[in-house]
């Protein structure tokens, strides 16, 4: 007769089921393997703290990093898309957009809003990879063409933060006809001496890297978004051939001209505001009376 009886396998201690990890609560780092807490990476604006590695950061984040606390208004959150073409792949368009609301909280891919950054009264909006990839359908293109517009009337700059896997399949041509609308009313802001900076964010690809992403004054990339038109797969098979270490990179963009500058996140504030200083005090000591919000 035996005085005791295993009732669990494998080695038992007084510490066992004490101090468990919660679930969920770590992530690794997908370019160093490194092993971060997710209060971390919220504190460091989700930058791996190890290799520097930039994992995407939500809309709502983008707006809390690069606008003044407590200036925030959002713009256009009654806005959802619709199922015009009554599109259906694994699932129905119609269902995916509802599950995508209520996964997300958000209306679709993009939020808008008008804030200060400093002492300037900016029009922003910003897109969430979150929602359907980041695509643009007819919703994103409305949003950001009265982004853009709210800078003609106000006679302020605008800001776009762009991460998207481009125009958003489900919605046809009418996608694609938001190439098209927003493009036409940067050039409004142009006609107007309006600063632009677009913010490029990993990925900005499709579509949206061939319109408004790309037509900034000024073109701003964070360290290793991918950035392009067809991704690298695609063009690796179309041309048969390997392509250059980096292709499509925000570095690699950047030697060859097609952004200005690269900029890590936790410095992305500082430079936006420096630049629309930059471009917005010498229009203002010329005519004062602008700018004055």
């Amino acid at each position: 007769m035996s005085w005791f009886k295993r009732t669990k396998k494998g080695i038992l201690t007084s510490r066992s089921g004490h101090h468990e990890i919660p679930a969920g609560q770590w992530k690794k780092c997908p370019a160093c393997g490194a092993i971060c807490h997710l209060r971390e990476l919220d504190t460091n604006f989700q930058i791996c703290p190890k290799c520097g590695y930039h994992r995407n950061l939500s809309s709502s984040k983008y707006l809390s990093l690069l606008l003044n606390k407590g200036s925030i208004e959002l713009q256009d959150q009654t806005m959802i898309s619709s199922d015009p073409l009554q599109f259906s792949d694994r699932k129905k368009y119609s269902e995916r957009l509802t599950a995508t609301r209520k996964k997300t909280g958000l209306p679709d891919a993009v939020q808008s809003a008008i804030g200060q950054m400093e002492h300037h009264t900016v029009s922003i909006a910003t897109m969430d990879f979150s929602f359907i990839g980041g695509s643009m359908g007819s919703v994103v293109g409305e949003v950001i063409t009265r982004t853009i517009r709210r800078g003609v009337d106000q006679d302020i700059p605008v800001i776009v933060v762009s991460q998207s896997g481009g125009a958003r399949m489900m919605e046809g041509a009418i996608s694609l006809m938001q190439m098209a609308k927003t493009s036409a009313h940067i050039a409004r802001l142009n006609e107007k001496g309006i600063p632009y900076i677009s913010i490029l964010t990993n990925p900005t690809t499709g579509g949206v890297t061939a319109s408004f992403a790309m037509l900034g004054d000024i073109n701003i990339a964070e360290p290793g978004a991918l950035i392009g038109f067809a991704g690298p797969r695609v063009i690796r098979e179309t041309i048969g051939q390997d392509l250059p270490k980096g292709f499509q990179s925000a570095e690699f963009l950047k030697d060859h001209g097609f952004v200005d500058m690269v900029v890590d996140r936790r410095q992305l504030r500082r430079t936006v505001i420096h630049l629309l200083n930059l471009l917005l005090e010498p229009a203002q000591k010329k005519n004062p009376v602008s700018q004055t919000k």
